[in-house]
């Protein structure tokens, strides 16, 4: 897995998403990019990665495409349409995009390639965390019950999509 981060302002979604689509498909790779406001860690990611592959292997995905299913579990939510909401949207913001290859592909070209379309910046881990607690529905009141940072408790909330099913 290659994380590609940086701030990008975008003018039309559809444009930018089809454009990393089109990356994906030359280099063998699944392409996925998220508002990076939402993601609370590397780990938060590649659990996520790791879980969607395997829902595909036991033939137990709940979306047809692997970008939906890697998206579907870093939101931990079986909704696309909720889900959706930590992928971008129109304007500027920050952003990592998580590029995975399939059997053959070159992760590195496809990242490489991503790059140009970001302006560079630190973004992973710079979350924002009234929205990642109001989209996680993480309250103050579990923050406090429990010794696990806010980064923790998102990547419990990934894993329980399996248990969920």
């Amino acid at each position: 897995m290659e994380l590609v981060e940086g701030r990008a302002t975008i003018e039309d979604v559809d444009e930018f998403v089809a454009r990393l689509g089109t990356i994906g498909d030359e280099h063998d790779c699944t392409v996925q990019a998220f508002d990076a406001r939402y993601i609370v860690s590397r780990t938060h990611l590649d659990r996520a990665l790791s879980l969607a592959d395997r829902a595909r292997e036991r033939g137990e995905a709940i979306a047809r495409e692997r970008a939906v299913e890697i998206l579907l579990y870093t939101a931990g939510r079986r909704q696309i349409q909720q889900a959706l909401e930590l992928g971008v949207g129109e304007g500027d913001q920050p952003v990592v995009v998580l590029v995975t290859a399939e059997e053959g592909g070159d992760e590195r070209a496809a990242a490489d390639e991503i790059e140009p379309l970001l302006d560079a910046a630190d973004t992973l881990g710079d979350f924002d965390e009234q929205r990642v607690r109001e989209f996680f529905d993480i309250s103050k009141r579990e923050l406090a019950a429990t010794d696990a940072a806010l980064a923790d408790l998102v990547h419990e909330r990934v894993a329980l999509l399996d248990v969920e099913k």
